[in-house]
């Protein structure tokens, strides 16, 4: 039997690989340490094929195959597990925390994460696939530079074009804020939510894989996410379902997904981490499992330190030590022990990652730098906080949900100024079955019941 061609589903990307992806492959492979040199040829061929055609999409993926196969070069400097075992068994020691709060806080501290992420996101989606230089000259249009209030509309004619703003989604300016809008970002926060819900604290990854399916749209997953997904559907179980053909291993998506776990988990960053290790891996590997199980140790500490270096730290006690988030995360926390200022702290993280190239724009360790510039130089005020996560451009939404997160938890939602999340009007819009139009504070409610 011969089979169809596929469809040629270009306008629908991360479903076919373009020569885009071949390139994200050979950077996020080389990270890997892959020893690359005997597929250097068939990649340069490629590279000048139209990968439209069928048997051109199949060398490509057929080269894809191959990379995974590759030997790690030799003096390859990090230990990067992907099963949880071998995660846990390269941590470093954990520090003690506090006591678990009572009812009362937990519920403000968990409004805490649900309000600041929701407001963090919504800052930052405006801005969201604009460069630093946009950013920085559409806001100094309006006299807004530094960052201090949500976005507006009210830019000198010809800026918001030049700058590449999209003034016709009103609901994302301060002007028509009132609610927080649907974003992938906060959809997964919910679908952490109802698969712990429906699925009690012992899910699995075939959990979270089944739960997609069933309640999510692929077109509202992208990247990693949506590569997986067309695994799933073709009965490519968890963890190949993260591994095979995917490009996108590495990228933020997992990291994005982490904040239901740590606020489920109140006290037990361990515990959050392994919760986040069960979503991830249905979709990424490495350092994008490890984003998200940093991220979800975080939070779980933050309701218990008052500290942003110690929640830091904290999230770092769950991760491999020689891996390569780690080190970076590490990097940042020395700057800011040097005495170096955030605008030296940013233009650091500039010298390494090009916002230029997609792969180091959407990926997990430049963006936790960025939360983690934020989070320091921030000192607990919330609005630097988050004004500082978006401020440097890559992933604007997403670091901006994440800052506003952690800082929400650790501050709690009474601490969080009303001029960020009044205009939310404690609403919350989702793509997820059954939670389409959701009370913010409803979400924290759920989310302490769950505890435990």
């Amino acid at each position: 039997m011969t089979l169809p061609a596929r469809a040629n589903w270009a306008h629908q990307p991360w479903l076919l690989l373009s020569a885009g992806d071949l390139a994200v492959e050979w950077q996020q492979a080389s990270d890997e340490g892959r020893d690359l040199a005997a597929v250097a040829g068939e990649y340069a061929a490629l590279q000048a094929l139209d990968l439209g055609v069928e048997a051109h999409q199949q060398r490509a993926e057929a080269l894809l195959d191959r990379i995974q196969e590759l030997p790690t070069i030799a003096g390859y400097a990090y230990q990067e597990p992907s099963d949880l075992a071998g995660i846990q068994a390269a941590r470093p020691a954990a520090a003690a925390l506090g006591a678990v709060p009572d009812q009362a806080t937990l519920y403000d501290k968990a409004l805490g994460g649900w309000l600041g992420r929701a407001c963090g996101c919504l800052l930052g989606k405006p801005a969201e696939g604009r460069r630093a230089w946009q950013i920085e000259k559409y806001l100094k249009a309006q006299q807004r530079w530094p960052l201090d209030r949500y976005f507006s509309l009210q830019a000198p004619a010809g800026v918001a074009e030049e700058c590449g703003f999209r003034t016709t989604s009103q609901g994302l300016y301060e002007e028509g804020i009132t609610c927080m809008v649907e974003d992938d970002d906060t959809n997964y926060t919910v679908t952490g939510l109802a698969i712990r819900a429906q699925c009690g604290p012992d899910f699995t990854p075939s959990d979270v894989a089944r739960f997609w399916l069933a309640n999510i749209p692929i077109l509202h997953v992208c990247t990693a996410e949506r590569i997986a997904y067309r695994n799933l559907v073709q009965s490519i179980a968890p963890p190949a379902s993260a591994t095979f053909r995917n490009v996108y291993r590495e990228w933020i998506g997992a990291q994005i997904r982490a904040d239901f776990f740590g606020y489920v988990a109140p006290a037990d960053p361990a515990r959050a981490a392994a919760y986040a290790w069960r979503d991830a891996c249905i979709s990424h590997i490495r350092n994008g499992i490890y984003g998200e199980m940093w991220v979800a140790a975080m939070l779980a500490a933050a309701y218990v330190c008052d500290d942003v270096e110690a929640v830091l730290r904290a999230g770092l006690g769950e991760i491999p030590a020689r891996c390569r988030l780690s080190q970076a995360i590490e990097r940042t926390i020395g700057l800011r022990q040097r005495g170096l200022s955030y605008d030296d702290a940013v233009a650091d993280l500039r010298s390494r990652w090009d916002e230029n190239s997609g792969h180091h724009w959407c990926h997990t360790i430049s963006n936790a730098e960025i939360v983690a510039i934020a989070l320091l130089w921030g000192q607990k005020d919330f609005e630097r906080t988050i004004c500082y996560s978006v401020m440097p451009g890559f992933d604007t939404d997403c670091n901006g949900a994440t800052s506003g997160s952690v800082l929400g938890v650790l501050l709690g939602s009474q601490a969080l100024p009303a001029k960020w999340t009044a205009p939310l009007n404690d609403t919350l819009l989702t793509g997820v079955a059954g939670y389409h139009r959701v009370s913010l504070s409803q979400m924290a409610a759920e989310t302490v019941t769950l505890m435990g």
